[in-house]
């Protein structure tokens, strides 16, 4: 835990009493403060009481006793409509800010020089905040992760001179930083998503450009348009700038060629790794976040040799394009945390011959944007509410066949797949939420895996 030291003898409301709240609830405690916790979950109230937790409807509170209020980035700050408790502190004059915040205060108080690594990006920031992590920890560095990958940031270890902390950060959780300055801010990419929490794409942007804004080194990725314009702007505005990208660069940075990533230093280039076998670092998205561990650890003086081990040993993400086992040269991947058009297109560029399964409950434009892609798929199998929607999409383009489960769909796609012998891919990437028949896409991914585990001839990869 890092206890915040720095709130010491002050009220401070909170609202949000899941798993990163409990933690802030906590380490403010820990640190000398007194919190007043609110959630609008009737039993998130009582477990907190349960635990000792000072409880109230903060619509019934005196907001002048409190010097701050922390918000979970889950609820709301300003877009569709800010939540009630957010108008109440903005009434009152009182700051609103998030966990993320809290460890920037702790740690410009007690450890200012401390490692900071704050990592962002519409995808790809989970796999490179987990990449970096995992070469730090094989070079012997202390590593400390976490953040929106998982483990709530003030659950972690305290900041300290000899102690990095490598954290994800999500657009709601920079949104309510706002002193978030770090030794290394990573910025990957920019796509559209969470407008409904942000109302235009130009302030979704506006809103990530903040983690490199004030970065001691910005890691920038510049293959989309509004990422190039976020690392332009910061070099003008003096900040030091290292570009990663998938084409090649003719500035400071690391960029991919083919499996290759290469290090540009003033006007020498130089290979640095590659990527050739790395079953989980598949893919041109992977070579980016690739690009951008190997950015990071490089600053942090890590060797290359530490870091072409750290490569080959990444075990990678579970639900993300996870080798979960072979029959014969039949591969299965669970790909179930792509729960868009966009993030199951990384999963259709990286292999062919695939036998894929897809739905749930459907986001906006479906499975539209990925026609190009039909070429590559053998056949589909549709499971879920969006079954109807996507089979129309599919048309006569793509062999299909409706399953509704998918225990059904595993079977059927592990039959078609071994029946066509060399190098086909059964892979679950829905493209969908999984909210009609699980009830988050971890459930779904480990449900698909032991579906996988258990057919005969498995050969079964990780644990």
């Amino acid at each position: 835990m890092t206890p915040v030291t720095s709130f010491e003898g002050k009220t401070v409301a909170l609202f949000g009493l899941g798993g990163s709240g409990l933690a802030t609830v906590l380490a403010l405690k820990e640190g000398g403060a007194r919190v007043i916790a609110c959630d609008d979950n009737p039993a998130k109230m009582a477990e907190a009481g349960s635990k000792g937790i000072e409880t109230a409807d903060l619509r019934d509170a005196d907001w002048s006793q409190f010097s701050s209020f922390i918000l979970s980035p889950g609820v709301p700050l300003t877009h569709p409509e800010p939540h009630w408790s957010a108008k109440l502190a903005r009434e009152a004059g009182v700051e609103i800010i998030g966990d993320i915040e809290l460890f920037c205060r702790e740690r410009a108080k007690i450890a200012p020089n401390a490692p900071f690594i704050a990592i962002t990006g519409t995808n790809g920031k989970s796999t490179t905040t987990a990449l970096i992590a995992h070469i730090l920890l094989e070079a012997g560095r202390d590593v400390q992760v976490g953040g929106n990958i998982g483990t709530a940031i003030l659950s972690l270890e305290p900041p300290s001179d000899n102690r990095i902390h490598v954290i994800e950060c999500s657009s709601f959780q920079i949104d309510l930083a706002p002193s978030l300055s770090s030794t290394i801010g990573v910025h990957l990419n920019l796509s559209p998503d969470h407008i409904d929490r942000h109302g235009t794409m130009e302030l979704y942007a506006a809103i990530k450009e903040r983690l490199v804004a004030k970065a001691g080194l910005a890691i920038i990725g510049v293959d989309d348009p509004m990422s190039r314009a976020i690392a332009d702007a910061c070099e003008a505005k003096g900040v030091n700038v290292a570009r990663v990208s998938v084409e090649p660069l003719n500035v400071k940075g690391v960029f991919a060629d083919g499996e290759t990533l290469v290090g540009v230093t003033g006007a020498d280039a130089a290979p640095l790794a590659n990527l050739s076998g790395i079953g989980s670092l598949r893919g041109a998205h992977n070579a980016q976040n690739a690009a951008a561990a190997v950015a990071i650890a490089l600053a942090l003086n890590v060797s290359p040799d530490e870091i072409r081990s750290g490569l080959h040993t990444f075990p990678g993400l579970p639900h993300r394009m996870e080798e979960v086992g072979r029959i014969g040269e039949a591969l299965f991947i669970n790909d179930s945390k792509a729960t868009n058009a966009d993030s199951t297109e990384k999963a259709l560029k990286s292999f062919d011959d695939i036998f894929w399964i897809l739905g749930g409950k459907a986001k906006e434009g479906g499975i539209e944007p990925l026609k190009e892609y039909f070429p590559k798929i053998r056949k589909a199998y549709l499971i879920g509410a969006a079954a109807d929607e996507f089979s129309r999409t599919l048309s006569s383009q793509v062999p299909h066949v409706h399953c509704g489960t998918l225990d059904t769909a595993v079977k059927q796609a592990a039959s078609d797949a071994q029946a066509l012998g060399a190098h086909a891919v059964v892979l679950l990437s829905p493209a969908c939420a999984s909210y009609d028949q699980f009830p988050n896409y971890e459930v779904r991914g480990n449900h698909f895996r032991d579906l996988v585990r258990a057919l005969p001839g498995i050969e079964a990869r990780g644990a």
